[in-house]
């Protein structure tokens, strides 16, 4: 009976060592499984970051692109401003009513042309002197009744598109 007695005890006591074995099985698995999880959740959120950067980053040079182009477009008109005052300075001093009406008319299709492309022009005259438009080249007397800081005239016309300026005006101001 003792025999039988140990013979059940080893038994018994082997089993128990079996699930033990299985339980640290078990928590060696379940803990490769808990770090795969979190290294999968790691990479995840990683390419969540270089995907979002990725837009922000094709956003910002799409945007670059349009700007540069805007810019070149711009500086291309800015070009053409010295050509307008030679039209108009050769309006002026024009006394043959054929060759004042042709010029007259090259005048209105550059005025369209700029007016197309989102052009204004400033005209600061009798307003008080604005350096974010005008540039003062000249400081004249105040005459009588007349207040001082005064745009008195336009030297050099001013263009501008939207808000941003292309051309200041070139302006003389009452003292």
């Amino acid at each position: 009976m003792e025999n039988e007695e140990l013979k059940e005890t080893a038994e018994a006591e082997q089993k128990e060592e079996k699930p033990a074995k299985k339980k640290c099985v078990n928590k060696k698995a379940q803990e490769e499984i808990d770090n795969a999880v979190a290294e999968a959740e790691e990479s995840k959120r990683k390419w969540y970051a270089v995907t979002a950067e990725y837009e922000n980053y094709r956003r910002r040079t799409q945007n670059q692109a349009a700007q540069r182009y805007q810019d070149g477009r711009n500086d291309v008109i800015a070009s053409l401003f010295p050509i307008g005052d030679n039209l108009e300075r050769a309006l002026a001093a024009c006394s043959d009513e054929n060759t004042k009406q042709g010029l007259e008319m090259v005048l209105g299709s550059f005025k369209k042309v700029l007016e197309s492309e989102g052009v204004e022009e400033i005209d600061p005259t009798g307003q008080p002197f604005d350096a974010t438009y005008s540039e003062a080249i000249m400081a004249a007397p105040a005459a009588e009744g007349e207040e001082s800081g005064i745009v008195k005239q336009v030297y050099v016309k001013g263009y501008k598109k939207g808000e941003k300026v292309l051309r200041y005006a070139q302006v003389i101001v009452t003292q």
